[in-house]
Parts: structure tokens; sequence; C-alpha cells
């Protein structure tokens, strides 16, 4: 039965995914009216949904003008990224030393998906095979709040996550550091998979540039009209 909770949880996933993929942009206004009409319910679910993606950090409700996407600085997400990774060290470290043989097999197959998907060259499928993989990660710690406060962090840098994988020869350095991290995994060094993992996540140097170059892309077109993410990167 779709009731009024369930339906508000999936056009909340439905908007955050929109997000995610570029289709409403950082700082983008989000009309109610015009998302009531687009998934065919009326503003009240919508309104419902845009609270649960602002309790998240997703969007920013303003008091008389409405919800926007979150803007992220480039200092916060630097920082952010910087709590990523730590997470994800720790994911990894806890992994490494409790993932059962049936996990392993389950994280080999994810590697193999993101294989697949870079071998095709299509950045927006190993997008979701390389969080399917993080996720083997994080269920593989078998710490729940540690689960699920690095998949908290994930969804909020969604966006930029995916923008990353989008710079020259990402997809292909993201899958060897992959590569790494699964065979430290399975040979049960943790130290080895916090540095491998610490490594994948952090944003420094070269790759904080190339980022803040393609954030640099979501500017006003020449016709007047705010670029997406995807319209930036085609």
């Amino acid at each position: 039965m779709d009731t009024p909770k369930k339906r508000s949880e999936t056009l909340r996933e439905s908007i955050e995914e929109l997000i995610a993929v570029g289709k409403l942009s950082p700082g983008q206004h989000l009309d109610e009216t015009v998302l009531a009409e687009q998934f065919g319910v009326s503003r009240t679910p919508i309104r419902e949904a845009l609270i649960q993606l602002a309790s998240m950090g997703i969007i920013v409700m303003r008091p008389r003008r409405g919800a926007i996407v979150a803007e992220i600085g480039p200092q916060q997400l630097i920082e952010m990224f910087e709590v990523m990774a730590e997470l994800e060290a720790m994911c990894g470290r806890l992994a490494a030393r409790r993932m059962s043989a049936a996990e392993h097999a389950a994280l080999m197959a994810a590697h193999q998906a993101c294989k697949d998907a870079r071998d095709a060259v299509d950045p927006d499928t190993y997008f979701y095979k390389n969080e399917d993989f993080h996720g083997q990660i994080y269920a593989g710690s078998h710490n729940a709040f540690l689960e699920e406060q690095a998949r908290v962090l994930q969804r909020r840098l969604r966006p930029y996550r995916r923008l990353q994988l989008r710079v020259r020869d990402r997809l292909k350095r993201s899958y060897d550091e992959h590569e790494g991290v699964v065979n430290a995994i399975i040979a049960g060094d943790s130290e080895r998979t916090v540095e491998l993992l610490r490594q994948h996540v952090m944003i420094q140097g070269q790759r904080f540039a190339d980022l803040v170059a393609s954030l640099h892309q979501l500017k006003i077109a020449p016709n007047g009209e705010k670029t997406t993410l995807s319209d930036a990167l085609a």
C-alpha cells in the first residue's frame, strides 16, 4: 500500500537522484509546484520530501524564499572529503579483519562490475557500481553505526563524487585503486587497506584542481540558463 509516508520517501529518493546526477544543480531553486507537476502528486508530499532532504543537508530550506539545492564551497568540500576518507579508512580496517569468504566474493563481484563499466567507458554506470563497491566495504565493517555514518556522508557528496568520475582518466585510476583495496582486504592487511582507501577518497593537489575547474563550469550559459552538471560535462 502506498502510504503518505512511503510516497514522500519515494519522492525524496527521486529528487535526491536528480541532484546526484546533475539534473538539479547546486544553488538551484526547487519549486514545489513544478516538482508536484513533474511527479504527478500534490504539493504536500513534495514538501515532506524536501523537509527530509533538508534534514540530510542535501537541500536548504529558506524562510519565505523556498528551497534550494545545497551548495558546498571549496574549503568545506575539502573538509568533507577529509572526513569521508577517514570514515572509509575505518570501514576498510574493520572489513579487512571481519569480512567473510562470502563477503569477499561479493566485493570481488562489485569490483568486476566496476571493471565492466570502465571498459565500456561509461561513467554513469561506473558511478552506481562504484557506490555498490564502497557499500560492500561499509557493510563488511560489521559496525552498523559506522556504516550508517559513512553512507550519510557519501550521500551528501554524491554529486561531487560523480563529478570526479568525469575528469579525464579518473575511471581507470579509480578502478586501479579499487584493485589494491580488494587485494589488501582479502589478504587481511588492515593497515594497507586504510592507507589505500584514504588515498583513494581524499581530493588534493591536481585532483582537487580538476574538481574545482569542473565546478566552475556550473555557470550561467550565454542564453541566460543555468547549466547542469550533465550539461557542463557533456
